[in-house]
């Protein structure tokens, strides 16, 4: 066996103009980065590259994927990479595996100076589907905008790489591998370390583990239904759930990561989630919950299938936040939602007395606040909840509240939520998505849109279906200046709000791989017509909504993919 020092090489490249990492990083299909040749040894060399030299040297760097294909062959050209760079230390998940808050969580925990995520969130897996790389820094979540910025810049005029080839990791065995290389005067390490112990003591920390388990094992315990839809949350539900707090094991399903995902798309919402919408609608079990590929979104349903819209489950979990332990040592600082999110959440806020934070959405914007000391809850209508334990959103986290709500409280899930709107009201709120739209078509659309809102006699115009009438009180595109360091981030999203509060919302989403997606939110406030079905409640709202951006016209499509 050859024991001679591995060489680092350098190596030409040129650079590729599409590699700007949208909110959750640089996604693509995986024929991109499989057919174009250094795609992947560009982008990361832009990330090490962003870093300077001096923090770079004999730093940890931490690593970890949903399991989507293409992951360890990423993970072996990272590690050859990291050690070509100057890093010290890589710690990577057991087979490559870790899910997106156990990422933020091992961050923080050994003081690394980011993390490489491997993963395209809720999006397709499988040889056709998407591959995503993203950037978490030393705060443990996502990279601020100034740095995904100067990636790209980088990535742009690229001119070479270091890479380590020699270099070959065991992902299958846990501990440390050393690797002398030439011209370092320390070895460079790699520990492959247990994907989930680290963030389930985080958990132990956050929650009432006895109290949870006397719910889910004990004497009058609930029945729940978990799908990790083949996602990286798998594993952490069977040790945490099933293992640690005595679920039976066939509560929870899909739970072996699968490069493809078993064929599904991840995303928890009604449309991909259909099979435990399906299993919960038969009223055996009290409780279900969905979760996505890299495991940082999740869904929450009651008995018979009663659905908790994202921006209600978040508004629930603040008006209940002391049911969990950790709220009770740390106080409540603050809440934040993105701002499609509904205002349900700004209801309790204002009984509460607790800070309201309006962001644009992405979670780094919770995360500066966070840093700051001023926020402990938040949440995205994207079906993101979190705390400020990590700086990422967290699903398991999410499902382990309500689980705490549950447990105190001895309530349905939908009593729970109808209780709620008799205290507060009810924002009722829908999204939806069309996907793979025309670039051009939907950018086109957008600016129109905007000059059109933008006009001096667009506020004050009325807007009648029906027997509803909706007069626009302001509208704009959306601007934020961070209350922490005064950063101003403009053209987050087209709103109309309406002089009862009612808001309609577009957006191009960040997170496709192919095409575009414009989504439309609608957002409408109700005191006294709690109970009423979503759809039927906010269809004058999306006929408007329809009606001003003529969208279908523009885009060619006659409905949304998906409706939320």
């Amino acid at each position: 066996m050859d024991n001679s020092p591995l060489q680092v090489l350098t190596v030409p490249t040129a650079p590729y103009p599409d590699q700007r990492p949208g909110t959750s990083g640089l996604k693509k299909k995986v024929y991109v980065f499989q057919s174009r040749r250094n795609y992947l040894h560009n982008f990361i060399q832009s990330i090490f590259s962003s870093i300077d030299l001096r923090d770079r040297q004999g730093s940890t760097v931490v690593v970890g994927g949903d399991g989507r294909f293409f992951n360890r062959t990423a993970i072996e050209v990272i590690v050859q990479m990291a050690a070509a760079n100057g890093v010290g230390r890589m710690i990577i998940g057991h087979h490559g595996i870790m899910s997106t808050p156990a990422i933020s969580c091992v961050i923080r925990k050994y003081k690394a100076i980011g993390g490489i995520i491997l993963t395209a969130s809720h999006n397709p897996g499988g040889p056709d589907g998407d591959f995503g790389i993203k950037f978490n820094t030393a705060n443990g979540g996502p990279a601020k905008e100034a740095v995904t910025n100067k990636i790209f810049q980088l990535s742009r005029t690229i001119e070479e790489f270091a890479i380590c080839p020699g270099m070959q990791v065991d992902l299958t065995t846990l501990g440390k591998q050393m690797f002398d290389l030439e011209n370092k005067f320390k070895p460079f390490t790699v520990e492959i370390v247990d994907s989930v112990e680290s963030y389930a003591n985080l958990l132990r920390n956050i929650f009432d583990f006895a109290a949870l388990k006397e719910i889910l094992s004990g004497e009058n315990h609930i029945k729940i239904r978990l799908d990790a839809m083949h996602g990286v949350v798998g594993p952490y539900v069977r040790r945490i759930l099933c293992e640690e707090l005595g679920c039976p094991t066939n509560s929870a399903v899909n739970c072996v990561p699968l490069e493809d995902f078993g064929g599904q798309h991840p995303d928890p919402n009604l449309t991909y989630a259909a099979d435990l919408v399906d299993s919960m609608k038969e009223g055996q079990y009290d409780f279900g919950a969905a979760f996505d590929g890299d495991g940082d979104r999740n869904m929450i349903l009651g008995k018979h299938g009663f659905f908790v819209a994202p921006p209600d489950s978040v508004a629930v979990i603040a008006d209940n936040i002391f049911c969990i332990p950790y709220f009770q040592h740390t106080g409540v600082r603050g809440f934040a939602r993105s701002m499609p999110t509904s205002a349900a959440l700004d209801r309790v806020a204002k009984a509460t007395k607790i800070e309201l934070y309006e962001t644009p959405t992405g979670w780094k914007f919770f995360g500066n606040l966070m840093d700051a000391g001023r926020l402990s809850l938040c949440g995205e209508e994207s079906f993101g909840t979190g705390g400020d334990h990590i700086r990422e959103k967290d699903g398991l986290w999410a499902v382990l509240a309500w689980l705490s709500i549950l447990a105190t409280r001895r309530q349905s899930v939908e009593d729970i939520l109808k209780d709620h709107w008799l205290k507060y009201g009810r924002n009722y709120f829908t999204r939806y998505d069309y996907e793979n739209v025309d670039i051009d078509a939907a950018c086109e659309m957008m600016e129109d849109l905007e000059i059109l809102i933008a006009g001096k006699s667009f506020v004050k115009q009325r807007f009648a279906v029906g027997d509803k009438i909706y007069q626009v009180e302001k509208a704009d595109n959306f601007e934020y200046t961070d209350p922490v360091d005064s950063t101003i981030s403009r053209n987050q999203g087209l709103r109309i709000i309406f002089s009862d509060g009612s808001r309609i919302i577009y957006r191009l989403s960040g997170t496709g791989s192919d095409g575009a997606t414009v989504r439309i939110y609608i957002d409408s406030y109700e005191k006294e017509q709690i109970f009423e079905d979503t759809q039927v409640m906010l269809a004058p709202l999306a006929t408007i909504a329809l009606k001003i951006s003529q969208l279908h016209h523009r885009t060619g499509r006659s409905g949304p993919s998906v409706i939320t």
